[in-house]
């Protein structure tokens, strides 16, 4: 086996953190997350973090914003006229939309504020701006790893 490099599928379990301890996502429970390295699959930082650990290494890792969801972008918040939102859908700060685009590709977005006449959505990742702890786990390494393999566990590290 050997070490993690670039095109090899890789299995590990993780669990991301934020900076105040709190676990936004974790593998413990179920599966493995398995990726390609170098297919972009999950952020930059954790496939990053992935190279050059051997199976049954583990490490914490800390990533910056750039290398996971970007920084928080304001030109991304919006502020919409209440009868933009469809007659079936109650507004409720914290509730998640999704936003068709003119392409006609959907964006998942959250309502953040309501106005009178107006609904304020903000369509940046949950978790945009936020420095993220991973403790990872590598499981396992197959060498020139199958292109197209499925991700597992929660989600959250899954580039769009």
């Amino acid at each position: 086996m050997g070490q993690a490099k670039e095109g090899d599928e890789v299995q590990v379990h993780y669990t991301g953190k934020l900076e105040d301890g709190t676990v936004f996502d974790t593998s413990q429970d179920g599966d493995p997350l398995s990726f390609t390295i170098g297919e972009n699959r999950v952020i930059p930082g954790f496939e990053s973090a992935v190279v050059g650990m051997e199976p049954g290494d583990t490490k914490t890792t800390e990533i910056e914003p750039e290398q996971a969801y970007g920084e928080h972008r304001d030109d991304m918040v919006m502020e919409l006229d209440r009868d933009q939102i469809p007659e079936n859908v109650e507004p409720d700060v914290g509730q998640q939309l999704q936003l068709r685009l003119e392409n006609g590709q959907t964006v998942p977005v959250l309502i953040t504020a309501l106005g009178e006449e107006t609904v304020t959505i903000d369509a940046n990742h949950p978790l945009a701006g936020r420095t993220l702890i991973f403790e990872i786990e590598l499981i396992d390494v197959s060498a020139n790893g199958a292109s197209g393999s499925t991700e597992a566990g929660g989600g959250n590290i899954v580039t769009p």
